[in-house]
Order: structure tokens, then sequence, then C-alpha cells
């Protein structure tokens, strides 16, 4: 069946043109106009924006953390991500150390595979390295897996310098590309120690003992690792002008940095864990912390210039009751906000409509740029014909107000209640069906597909 949106603007990383989009089947058949006569059905989207599939590249579903585990699964998860107009999500195959990578693997399929809304893939955290670690590298690839995780943080997936050192030129070698969490762990845990000794157990010691120059130290020390190892490596969750003038160094020796931020570090400040209700200040804790508000400027416009190149969300949801685990104790509340529903509406309220992006510019960050880095384009980022009929109908002039209550996401606050939208997202198709309208999931049982990436183009 081939159908018609009509009336609508096409949105592309290079710009906006009026334009129709004729789907055929799972596909992208023709853009441009007078197409209605090929058409069996029309939809009219007269004075809409058409975005391709937003692609969310950090996600934390079904995961086991901080002695629980995170509120949504792939079924609650995916669900949410579609309606806020994300029809590709990568998440984090984390298998433990002394388990393989496969072992990884086969485990996140089992959770993802048919209880998935959207489509999906996977990075491989890499939190051991070995021979055997080594040797299943190649396989990876085979698999459809072209992208791996790294962490500087958190004991229990950190990796050390030397293994970071060997597991990034072994990367290099087959053409793979990885995401680091940089904070400098040690520092940290030698802050958090001090903070425990004087009786300072309340949320407000979170951003204390994560400050922003461990982040930027971490990730200055990545980039001279990376730079021994003569390997790309992607920024994950950037959070301050420190870090990326780290970045803003190495691109000067030449070097091939990518960086990620993420919606709460645009939008909302370290001044929410100072507040004097526990469940309040808990519900932000995540890791890097918030940041002081000053710096939610300094990556406007490294968004804007290009400077950071995607914007995923990290979402790593947790109710309220599990972020009352950390009540006597600021490091035993599990860190992680979602955001996964709600991104491409704020990014656009706050983006675009604030004039800090353009509508174009927010297409390579949310679409384009990541479909290229994590070997998706061309069938997903891009509405041309043979991609993938992901299209997002964003209607300027649906403003609304961000309500937890409203949400599908399996978690009983949102970080951005009372948000005014400026506009919404009217329709989401997925491989040429309607999945969403007017805020309600149409899919009763989740139609999302597995997606073997290739290698980075970006």
């Amino acid at each position: 069946m081939k159908t018609l949106l009509k009336g609508g603007s096409v949105v592309s990383g290079s710009g906006v043109k009026r334009a129709d989009v004729l789907m055929d089947g799972e596909k992208i058949l023709r853009v441009g106009r007078g197409l209605a006569d090929a058409a069996d059905a029309v939809q009219d989207v007269s004075g809409c924006l058409l975005f391709p599939g937003f692609i969310d590249a950090h996600t934390h579903f079904d995961l086991d953390v901080a002695g629980t585990t995170t509120a949504d699964d792939f079924y609650t998860g995916s669900r949410a991500a579609l309606r806020g107009g994300t029809t590709t999500v990568i998440d984090f195959a984390c298998p433990n150390k002394g388990e393989t990578l496969h072992h990884g693997l086969e485990l996140w399929h089992q959770k993802a595979d048919g209880r998935t809304f959207c489509d999906y893939g996977f990075h491989m955290t890499i939190d051991d390295w070995n021979e055997g670690i080594r040797a299943e590298l190649p396989d990876m690839f085979a698999q459809g897996v072209s992208s791996f995780k790294m962490y500087m943080t958190y004991p229990a997936m950190m990796i050390g310098d030397r293994d970071m050192y060997w597991a990034l030129k072994e990367l290099r070698r087959l053409g793979g590309i990885c995401g680091v969490h940089c904070e400098n762990a040690g520092v940290i845990d030698g802050m958090i120690a001090e903070r425990k000794n004087s009786g300072k157990l309340g949320p407000g010691s979170h951003p204390v003992t994560r400050p922003p120059y461990l982040e930027a130290e971490a990730v200055s020390r990545l980039l001279r690792i990376a730079q021994a190892a003569d390997c790309p490596v992607v920024i994950v969750h950037l959070t301050n002008h420190e870090a990326l003038k780290e970045v803003e160094h190495a691109r000067k020796r030449g070097q091939i940095v990518y960086v990620e931020t993420c919606p709460q570090y645009l939008l909302l400040d370290e001044s929410v864990y100072f507040s004097d209700d526990y469940s309040t200040a808990a519900r932000y804790v995540c890791a890097p912390p918030l940041r002081e508000k000053a710096e939610q400027e300094y990556l406007w416009k490294a968004l804007r210039h290009g400077s950071i190149q995607t914007v995923s969300t990290d979402h790593c949801s947790f109710t309220l009751a599990q972020k009352g685990m950390g009540r006597e104790d600021f490091t035993k509340i599990p860190g992680g906000l979602p955001g996964v529903e709600t991104r491409g509406e704020l990014m656009y309220s706050y983006g675009v409509a604030k004039r800090k992006l353009n509508a174009a510019q927010l297409c390579r960050v949310l679409c384009e740029n990541p479909a290229r880095l994590y070997g998706l384009y061309p069938r997903k980022g891009l509405l041309r014909r043979g991609s993938d009929a992901d299209i997002v109908v964003y209607d300027p002039k649906a403003s609304h107000v961000i309500r937890a209550d409203d949400c599908v996401a399996n978690v009983d606050y949102n970080p951005y209640e009372g948000f005014v939208t400026a506009g919404g997202i009217r329709q989401v198709w997925l491989r040429g069906r309607l999945a969403v309208e007017d805020g309600k999931v149409l899919d009763q049982v989740p139609q999302g597909k597995y997606m073997v990436r290739g290698k980075n183009s970006l």
C-alpha cells in the first residue's frame, strides 16, 4: 500500500523544504510534489514538519544496577521512546566481568527480541580485557554490533588505562567506535569518603563529589590514551565547558573525537540537588551530575557550531521508591533519569523555538549524525527514496505541558514536569506504519526489528 503525507515540510540535515513523502510498504518511495496520483491513501499534514525518525543511541533498559533493576524494560521503555518520536534506540549489552561478550549479546537479545516497540540495536560494553574478549570482537561486528562502551568509573565496569589502550588499539584495527564514560573514579571515591566521614549523606553531596573538573580530567586522559592508540572515540553525556575544551585540544592535534550530550544537561541544573525535600533532590541523581546553569549555554553553543554531534538521553529510569534506597546514604541512590519520551519535543521547544538551533541542526543531532556514527545510514536518519519510512510529524502549533501522568514510561515522575512545549508530535510512522497518533501508541504488539549495523560513516 502506498501512503502519501501531503502538505508538510521535509527536514534534513541541510535544510527544510516543502515536499510530500510517498511511502510504499516499509520504505520511502519518493519525496517531492505532485505525488497524490500515485497514492492509495493520503494523510494531510499541512503546516507540519516531517523529521526522520529520531534515534536515541544511549538508553539503558532492563539493566541491573545499584542493587535494583531499571523501572523501564524494553517493552515499556521502547513504547515510551516511540511515543516521543524515537523510532530506533541503541541500548547497551552489559556482560559482567568474567562473562563473554557473546553471553552479554545473547542476554540482551533475550530481553529485547519480540518485546520492543521501536527498532533497536546494541552497543557492547567492554568491562574486562583478555585474549578471549579480543577473539570475540570480530564476531560482534558480524552480528551487527559495531560500537562499544567503556567506563572510567564504577568498579564493576571500569577497565583501567592499560586495558583501555589495548582495547582501543584492537577496535581501531577492526574499524569500530567506542563511547566512554569519563569521570575520575579515584578522586571521586576520596571525596565521597570525606563527605561520609563528615556525616553529609544527603543528595546534595552527589554533585559535590563528582565535580566538572574531574570529568574534564578523565576526558583529557582518555583522549591521550586514544591518541596513543590512534583510535576515534565518543565522549558520552558530556556536561561542561572544561571537558569540551579538552576535546577541542585533541581535535587541534588531529584526533577524531565525537561528543554526545543529553537534554538534562541542556535544561536542568544542579540547584535541584539542594532541595530540603529528599524525594525532590534524589530523583535528579545521575552521573555525571547536573551542572551549574551557566554550563547550559556552552553546550547549546557547541551544538549550534557542530562541536557536539549528538543528543541522546542516557534514559535510565527508576521509580521514586527506588530512588528512596539512598535516603540514609547518597551513594545508594540509583543513578539515572527518564528522558526517552520527551527528548524530541524538548529539543524542538527549547532549541529550535528559542532560536538556539535551527530545524536542520536539530535533524543532524537527533537523526542524521547518530545514524552515520552508528552504522545505520542511509537506512535511518533521513527521508529519501529507499530509506526506512520512519517519520515524525511535528505540529509547531500543538503546544502542551509535560506531565508525568500523561507519559507512558514506567516511572512515577518526570524530570521536566511543568515544562511547556512549543508544538508537539502529531504522528510517528515506523517503517511505513502509523504507530503513534496524537500521543496515543497505536501498536498493541511490539513491532520493533533488530538492526544489524555497519561501521561509522560520520
